[in-house]
This record gives C-alpha cells, sequence and structure tokens, in this order.
C-alpha cells in the first residue's frame, strides 16, 4: 500500500537521516520526500512510502515517535504516483477535454492531492458536479469561507480547501476525512491549478454542460 507520511523535524543535517532509517526499519521504502516549510529550526516534510500490507500505520507512527524531537502530524493512504509530476499530465487532460474540462479537473483533484473527493456547488448549494467518494450531503461552509482558496478543518474533523470560482459563480470543495489539514503549500498549488483551468476556453461550456444536466 502507498502512504504519505507528514512529520516535522529539527531542520539540521542527520534529522532527515534519521526519520528514513526507522521507516526503512518498520518495513517502508520510500518513493519520494517533499519539503513543505522551514524555519525556526524546523522541518514539516511530506514522506511517500509503498509499505506492504501487513505493515500497519500504528507501527509507522510507533517507530517515528522514537525519533528525538520528531513530531508525526498525519499518516494516510495516497494514489498519486511519485515522480511522475501529475500537475502537468492532469492540465494536458484538462485543455483536451473541451466539454468535460470540470469533471476531468474534479475527478483529478483527489488523487493530486491525497484527498478523500471533490465537488463544486453553486451558490444555493447546489452540487454540479462530484467526484465518486463524495457523499450524498454535502455540507458547504459559511463562516470563515474566504474570498481566495482557504484550508479549514470542520467541528466534525473533515478537513477541506474551501476555493470559490468567481468567475463561474461556484465553489470547488476538496475534502479529506484522513490525516493532517491541508498544508498552505497544498493550498498553494491547488490556487495555481484552478488559475489555469480557469484560464482556458472551454472551461465555461463545461460548467454550462454541468449546470444543464439534472440536480444531483
Amino acid at each position: 500500500m502507498l502512504l504519505r507520511v507528514r512529520v516535522a523535524l529539527p531542520d539540521r543535517p542527520g534529522s532527515l537521516a534519521h526519520v528514513t532509517k526507522v521507516l526503512g526499519v518498520a518495513g517502508a521504502d520510500i518513493t519520494q520526500v517533499t519539503v513543505l516549510e522551514r524555519g525556526a529550526g524546523r522541518a514539516v516534510d511530506d514522506i511517500t512510502v509503498f509499505c506492504p500490507d501487513d505493515t500497519t500505520r500504528q507501527a509507522l507512527v510507533k517507530s517515528l515517535q522514537s525519533v528525538e524531537d520528531v513530531t508525526v502530524e498525519g499518516v494516510w493512504n495516497t494514489r498519486e504516483a511519485p515522480g511522475t509530476y501529475p500537475e502537468l499530465e492532469i492540465l494536458k487532460y484538462i485543455t483536451t477535454a473541451g466539454d468535460r474540462a470540470l469533471t476531468t479537473l474534479i475527478d483529478s483533484l483527489p488523487v493530486l492531492f491525497s484527498a478523500d473527493w471533490a465537488a463544486t456547488t453553486t451558490a444555493e448549494h447546489r452540487v454540479v458536479y462530484a467526484s465518486w467518494r463524495a457523499p450524498r450531503e454535502i455540507v458547504i461552509p459559511e463562516e470563515g469561507a474566504a474570498a481566495r482558496p482557504a484550508a479549514m478543518t470542520l467541528d466534525d474533523g473533515l478537513h477541506l480547501i474551501h476555493a470559490p470560482l468567481p468567475p463561474l459563480a461556484l465553489v470547488l470543495l476538496l475534502a479529506r476525512s484522513d490525516g493532517p489539514a491541508f498544508h498552505r503549500i497544498e493550498v498553494h498549488r491547488l490556487t495555481r491549478i484552478l488559475e489555469i483551468f480557469l484560464s482556458l476556453p472551454a472551461t465555461e461550456r463545461s460548467v454550462a454542460r454541468q449546470l444543464r444536466k439534472e440536480p444531483r
């Protein structure tokens, strides 16, 4: 199984080596390391690992907790194949998808961000399109919704990126129930993808196509 591990650790030589050694002893094969932030003597890294099915998340967390000054922020499933530049692949598909640009984007985002589901809704809370793992009833946050894409965590623990799409009069939601809250780097990454999506000539046509369909 492919897992994403997010750890906070001292930003000094040797710290990451200790983490990778412990993961290796626990049976994890490290396939990618992404530095999310550095500052004030600390770093936050996302580490993608491949583990045998008999290696549990609890075993990984317990092993990492044995490393001095390392904090485990989350361990969760991921479908994003490391080292494949997935944004470029998805943007290529979107630019050639024509009237299916919106559905292609929404179906792709959970894989790109190791999330559970994504959806777009109207201001009246009508679901325009949602990926296959989205719940039947989607809760759209009202209070604290920002004018730009922003990360938030709901009272039930669901992590969201709430991304208004003013040119289309829509809101995009990206959600994960497992793992840590969305990092600001993930929010920035989504923002750039949406900027490109909104610049495509076929974007408005793809939204109009979905709006003509029956409500979900």
